[in-house]
This record gives structure tokens, sequence and C-alpha cells, in this order.
């Protein structure tokens, strides 16, 4: 059976599309409402970082968990904790609306170390020898939410305001309820597909890296990757805004870069699996260094149709490499894992957003995609230093 047409695979991704739905409008509402609340760029990086940090330093937690009782209550439960909170937010007035997001982040931190690993159990089974090609299946599914949450956030935020997001926050609890259904909430088992290691915990089964170069190098182009995406994803909308660009108009031009993540993931685990894990992400991470830069120079051109989207793909690419080397790397659980790095990336992303939005209230944005380009092209050099395979 393809692993797409399997239902419990793709509720679990499904649930991912669901949770990034609402993540992706984080930029464009934050924008949205830096106009009435009178927030500065420093702000700015200040929530956006809050908010991020919300969705990240529990992820270990979540895993933790989702290893020793499953994952069937915490999947759903993140989904639809994000869907609650997530319209209060909208239908909040003044500053606290700021605050409700980040409520709703903790449902993202829940869902994804347990959808993580819940999905590659599943592509075991169905897509056996080509881990980082199914790992990309799931991500994918984020990432398309990703994208698309702004392209529709921008023009219902212009025509309606926030409260014409409510419709979008009820289909995803509709599919929170769907996950709910195809996991068996009522049962607490663990996946019957997965044996456990000597210590009660499940794991990839992989050999673990040894010495502390390989995971310091690990973990720094896990940090610049990260970073890199981060002010794209956070400062392109205010940049574009501050050039004079309506909402209808930032929003789609931020979804391109998701987009073009999105299909960078799928595209560097295909690869990955084909030409090797490292070769993928130092190559992909040294061209993303040229389209960052080249957002600095170019000011409000139609060249941003172009670089923004490139620069999502080339830097996507390495998201799901990371995921699995995580898997290999870090003992424990699979979820915790998958906690471990993906909240360690989103944390890392988030201060150097927050740094970042000090030098925009200071220089301006261009030093900032500089920047972007600069630790993108570091973190080419330091994968060169990853495992091969």
């Amino acid at each position: 059976m393809s692993l797409l047409l399997d239902a419990l695979f793709s509720s679990v991704a499904l649930s991912h599309f669901a949770v990034d739905l609402l993540n992706g409008q984080r930029a464009v509402i934050l924008t949205f409402l830096s106009v009435p609340l009178g927030l500065t760029n420093t702000a700015l990086g200040f929530f956006s970082t809050v908010y991020v940090f919300a969705g990240a330093i529990f992820q270990p937690v979540f895993g933790f968990f989702a290893d020793r009782l499953g994952s069937r209550w915490v999947i759903p439960g993140g989904v639809l904790w994000m869907a609650f909170f997530f319209s209060l937010a909208l239908i909040t007035p003044g500053p606290l609306a700021l605050w409700l997001l980040v409520l709703a982040a903790m449902g993202s931190a829940a869902f994804h170390p347990a959808g993580t690993m819940q999905a590659v159990l599943q592509s075991r089974t169905h897509f056996a020898g080509r881990e980082t090609t199914s790992t990309a299946y799931f991500f994918v599914f984020g990432q398309t939410g990703n994208f698309l949450g702004p392209v529709v956030a921008g023009p219902v935020l212009d025509r309606f305001g926030l409260v014409g997001l409510l419709w979008l926050v009820g289909l995803v609890g509709v599919i929170g309820l769907n996950a709910a259904k195809q996991l068996g909430i009522g049962a607490l088992s663990l996946p019957s597909t997965l044996s456990p290691g000597g210590n009660g915990t499940y794991t990839m089964g992989f050999e673990r890296s040894k010495g502390a170069w390989p995971v310091l190098t690990f973990a720094l182009v896990a940090a610049f990757q990260a970073w890199s995406q981060q002010n794209m994803i956070t400062y392109v909308p205010k940049y574009l805004s501050d050039l004079g660009q309506s909402a209808g108009v930032y929003g789609p031009i931020a979804a391109m870069f998701l987009g073009g993540s999105a299909f960078g993931i799928g595209l560097g685990g295909s690869l990955a699996d084909r030409f090797g894990k490292r070769r993928v992400a130092a190559t992909s991470l040294a061209l993303a260094s040229i389209p960052l830069y080249l957002v600095s120079r170019v000011g409000w051109s139609p060249w941003l149709y172009i670089l923004i989207p490139l620069a999502g793909v080339l830097t996507g690419a390495v998201h799901s490499i990371l995921v699995v080397l995580a898997q290999r790397i870090i003992p424990g659980g699979m979820a915790l894992a998958s906690g471990l790095i993906l909240g360690f990336m989103f944390s890392c992303g988030a201060l150097g957003t927050l740094l970042c939005g000090y030098i925009a209230d200071q220089w301006g944005f261009l030093p900032v995609f500089q920047l972007t380009a600069l630790i993108a092209l570091l973190a080419s050099v330091l994968a060169l230093s990853l495992q091969k395979n």
C-alpha cells in the first residue's frame, strides 16, 4: 500500500498540515497587529521569539511522554488545543491577543514530536529503506500548511480583519477530531510496529555518533539553518510592509518562501537518499546563500518572486535530513529525539530572530538579509562534517 494512502499516516500528515496552517499565519498576523498595537521591529521580534519558544521548549517533554504512553492522545490533543487558543486570540482585542497566540503555540509543541514518531513508524512499514524521503513526506504536509497560511491570511485580513480567519480555525478543529478517530483515542498502547530498546524506550535502531565534534557540528548546522529560515519567515512581511506593500501583497510573497521550503523538503529528502545526506545538505545551504544575499540588493522588485521561493527551496531541503540524523545521534526514544531536535531548531531560530529584530531597528532590514546569507554559508561549510549517509 502506498504510504500516502495509509489512513493513519494520512491523518497524522493532515494534522501536521493543520497545525502549520495556523503557525504559518504568525508573521502576517503579528505584522497586521503591529500598526494598531504600535509594535516596533524589536517588539515584533520579541513576540515572534516567544511564540516560537512556546512551540519549542516543551517538545522534548511531550516527546518523552509520547515515547512511553503512545501518540494517540498527544497528536489530536495538540491540534485541538491550538485551534481553541488561536480562535480566542482572533476575537480578543488588545495585547492579550498576542499572549493567547503564545498559548496556542503549545499545541504545536505537543503535536510535532508525537506526529513525527507516528509518521516514521508508518513509513517503516510502507517505505522501508528510504527513511529520509518518507520523513520528508510528513514535513512537506507541514510546510504546505505554512505556505497556505499567509496566502489565505493576507487577503482575508485585508477584507475582514482577524475574525475572518475563524472559519480556518474551525477546519483545523475538524482535522484534529479526524486524527482522534483514526488513532483510536481510547487506546493508550504503544505502536506495535516498533520493538523497544533495552531501556524501554522506542528507537530507530541506528548506531549513535561518537565524540563531541559530530554532535557540535550537527547542532550548529541545525541552528544556522533554523535561524536563516526564521529570519525570512518573520521579516520578509515586515520588510515589504515598510516598503509600502499591503497585506494582500506581503502575505502571498511570504507564503512563496514557505511554499518553496515545502518543495525543498520533499526534494532534499529524495536526493539525500540517493546521493547522501552530507552532500545534499552542504550543497543546498551553499546555494541558498546566493538568493538570500540578493534579496538585500534588489529592494521591491519582481525578482523577489523568484529569489524568495528559491531561498525557501534551498534552505528547506536540509530539514528532513537534520531530523533523521538527530534520531541517530540522540539517545532515547524516537519522539524524544524528534522533540529535542525540533525544539532546538525552533529555539535557535527564535533567538536569532530576536537579535535580528534589534539589528533591523538600528540599521534596517538589509543587514538582516545579508547576515542570513552569511549564516547559511557557514552552515554549508559545517555540513561537510555531517555523517555521509
